[in-house]
C-alpha cells in the first residue's frame, strides 16, 4: 500500500527531469517557456546592401579574411520572416543607430524610408543610439510619432506615419522633467510570463552629436541606470531581464566568436545587477557572441549585414531565464531572396531619389581616400576643408579665411568607377550628416586651443582636417594641453594675438567632439551646407585628384 504514496511524486520528479515543472500544487504541469530574440544593431539607413558587404574568416584559412555580400533590407526582411516562422513566441529587438549616417537614398529623406522598412519588418523594440540624435531630440521624437518634417515637408511616396516598433531610453533624461525622454523599458509577455526589454543609450551622445540637438537631455550611466530601475520591474513580478544598449566591445575573433574582448561594454556589464539576464549590444560594428560576467553579450555588426538569434527557455515556475544561447546569421545576398514589400517600398523612394542621386557633381582621376595617415590627415580631408573655404571666403558667404573640418563627419571615401565621374550620391555619401557651415571670428590663441581638445579624449585623438594655406605640427607624447608645438598660417605663425574667419560646420561650431572653444567664436555668419559645398567644390576644380597630405605633421 505504501508504493502508491511514492508514484505521484517519482513521477513528478521524472517529468522535472524531462523539462515539464509543477506550477502550483499538484500536478499542473508546463512545459519551459522557449522564445527566440532576434537583434539587429548599427542599421545607419543601410537599404541596400553595404559595398563590402562583410569581412569574415575565410573558412579555408582563418588566418585571412574574406569579404562576403551581405546585408539590405530586401534580404534581412527575408531572414527576419525564416526566422520567426513557425515560432509560437518570438520577438524582434534593437541596439540603436538604426538610422543617422546613412547612405542617401535613407538620409535625402531625413531616415523615412529606413524607419518605414523596419516597422514593415517586423521591429518591436529599440534603445536609442547615439546617431538617433543626429537631428536633436524634437526630429526623433518625429521618427516616433510620424509627421512631415518641419523644413523639408512631406517628400515621401505616401504620408509618413512614425515607427511602428517602440523607441526606449532609460538613461536619456530631460532635466526639466527628471523623466526619460522616451519609456525606460517595455514588458512584454510570451506564455504568461514578462520580459522586461531595458533601452540603453551611449552615455558619450553629448560629445558625437550636435549640441544643440540635445540641450535639455542628461545621458545618465547605464549601469547605475539599470541597477535602479531592476527593485521596480520585480516589483511587478518580472525576473527576465534583457538589456539593449548601444555601447560595445571589440573582440579579437570571427563573428560567432569572442576571444579577448575589451572596450567599455565589459565594464558596464560587470556592474549589472545580477538580474540583468541577456546583454544586446552595438555601436562598435563589431560582431560577437560573449559570456561576460556570467551574462550573453551579443552584437551584430552593422549595415545589416547580421542577424543575431538568441534562443531563450523561461522557467514557468520562477518566470526567470533558464538559459540562453545564440548565434549570428550573415545575410547573405546570394542564399536569401528579396521580399517583396521591401523591394516596392525601396522602389517607391529610389524613383523620387534617383535624379538627384544620379546629377554628376564631377570626376576624379583616383580614389580619394578618407584614411587618415600617420599624421591623421587624409585626402578626402584636405579635399571637403578646401571646399569649405572656398563656400564662405567671399566677403557676402563669410570672409573665411581658414576651414577646419572635424574626421567623424567624413563617413565613406570617394571611389572611382567608370570614367571617374562623380555623382551627388558619393558626394552625399562622403558627408551624410548635412551640416550647415559657420563662419566665426577667432584669435590665434583661441586657434592654438581648438586644436589642443583634438585630445581632449585621450585614447581617441580626433585630429581636424584643415584648409590649404593652414598648416600645424603636433608631439602626442607631450602633455594634454601642450601638444601643438607649431601652427602656421600662409607660410607665417600664427599671432595669438591676431583675429582670423574660420570655417567649421556646425556640430563643431556648438562644441561637438569636445571643441567647446568653438562655441566662443564670435560674428557668427552661417552658410551652405557642407555636401553642397563640396559638389560645387567638384564642379569647379573637376577632374580632382589625389595628392600627398602634407598640412599636418606628427612630430612623435
Amino acid at each position: 500500500m505504501r508504493l502508491r504514496y511514492w508514484i505521484a511524486p517519482i513521477a513528478a520528479l521524472l517529468l522535472i527531469a524531462a523539462g515539464w515543472y509543477i506550477v502550483r500544487s499538484g500536478f499542473t504541469l508546463r512545459r519551459p517557456v522557449q522564445l527566440t530574440i532576434l537583434a539587429l544593431n548599427d542599421f545607419h539607413g543601410n537599404l541596400q546592401p553595404p559595398p563590402g558587404g562583410i569581412r569574415v574568416a575565410d573558412p579555408a584559412d582563418k588566418a585571412k579574411k574574406i569579404a562576403v555580400a551581405a546585408g539590405g533590407a530586401e534580404h534581412l526582411a527575408t531572414l527576419v520572416k525564416q526566422r520567426r516562422e513557425g515560432k509560437k513566441h518570438s520577438i524582434f529587438v534593437a541596439a540603436g543607430d538604426l538610422i543617422g549616417a546613412s547612405p542617401f537614398l535613407s538620409a535625402l529623406f531625413h531616415d523615412e524610408p529606413t524607419i518605414e522598412a523596419l516597422s514593415i519588418m517586423g521591429l518591436d523594440i529599440s534603445s536609442v543610439g547615439n546617431h538617433e540624435f543626429d537631428e536633436g531630440g524634437t526630429e526623433l521624437r518625429r521618427m516616433q510619432n510620424g509627421g512631415c518634417h518641419p523644413t523639408d515637408g512631406c517628400k515621401g511616396p505616401h504620408p509618413f506615419l512614425g515607427a511602428k516598433f517602440k523607441y526606449l531610453a532609460a538613461s536619456t533624461i530631460e532635466k526639466a522633467t527628471g523623466k526619460p525622454f522616451f519609456p525606460a523599458y517595455e514588458v512584454r509577455e510570451f506564455g504568461g510570463i514578462g520580459v522586461a526589454f531595458i533601452g540603453l543609450t551611449l552615455r558619450a551622445t553629448p560629445l558625437v552629436v550636435n549640441p544643440t540637438g540635445v540641450a535639455g537631455l542628461e545621458f545618465r550611466d547605464e549601469a547605475e541606470t539599470v541597477n535602479a530601475l531592476i527593485p521596480e520591474i520585480k516589483a511587478r513580478g518580472i525576473e527576465a531581464i534583457v538589456v539593449l544598449i548601444h555601447e560595445g566591445g571589440f573582440p579579437t575573433g570571427d563573428y560567432n566568436e569572442c576571444p579577448g574582448i575589451s572596450g567599455p561594454i565589459v565594464n558596464i556589464v560587470s556592474k549589472f545587477d545580477k538580474a540583468v539576464d541577456i546583454v544586446i549590444s552595438g555601436h562598435t560594428h563589431q560582431p560577437y557572441i560573449c559570456s561576460i560576467d556570467g551574462r550573453l553579450v551579443t552584437s551584430a555588426d552593422k549595415y545589416g549585414t547580421i542577424l543575431t538569434e538568441i534562443d531563450v527557455r523561461l522557467d514557468p515556475r520562477t518566470r526567470d531565464v533558464i538559459s540562453a544561447k545564440a548565434g549570428n546569421t550573415i545575410v547573405r545576398i546570394d542564399a536569401l531572396a528579396k521580399d517583396a514589400e521591401q523591394t516596392r517600398l525601396i522602389a517607391a523612394y529610389d524613383a523620387r531619389a534617383k535624379p538627384i542621386a544620379a546629377r554628376p557633381s564631377g570626376k576624379i582621376t583616383e580614389a580619394l581616400l578618407r584614411d587618415p595617415n600617420q599624421a591623421g590627415e587624409s585626402v578626402l580631408g584636405d579635399i571637403i576643408a578646401d571646399a569649405q573655404l572656398a563656400a564662405t571666403a567671399g566677403e557676402a558667404d563669410g570672409a573665411a579665411v581658414i576651414a577646419l573640418t572635424n574626421p567623424g563627419g567624413i563617413r565613406n571615401s570617394i571611389l572611382k568607377s567608370g570614367d571617374g565621374t562623380v555623382t551627388y550620391a558619393d558626394v552625399f555619401a562622403s558627408q551624410p550628416f548635412r551640416n550647415q557651415l559657420v563662419t566665426m571670428t577667432l584669435t590665434g590663441a583661441q586657434l592654438k586651443q581648438a586644436l589642443e581638445q583634438q585630445w581632449t579624449a585621450p585614447s581617441f585623438p580626433r585630429i581636424l582636417q584643415v584648409s590649404r594655406g593652414f598648416a600645424f605640427s603636433f608631439d602626442a607624447t607631450r602633455p594634454l594641453g601642450d601638444r601643438v608645438q607649431s601652427i602656421s598660417f600662409r607660410g607665417a605663425p600664427i599671432d595669438p594675438n591676431a583675429s582670423y574667419r574660420v570655417t567649421v560646420n556646425d556640430f563643431l561650431a556648438s562644441g561637438g567632439d569636445g571643441f567647446s572653444t568653438f562655441k566662443d567664436g564670435a560674428a557668427r555668419r552661417t552658410g551652405i551646407y557642407d555636401v553642397d559645398a563640396l559638389d560645387v567644390w567638384f564642379k569647379a576644380n573637376s577632374p580632382i585628384s589625389p595628392h600627398t597630405p602634407e598640412r599636418i605633421t606628427r612630430l612623435n
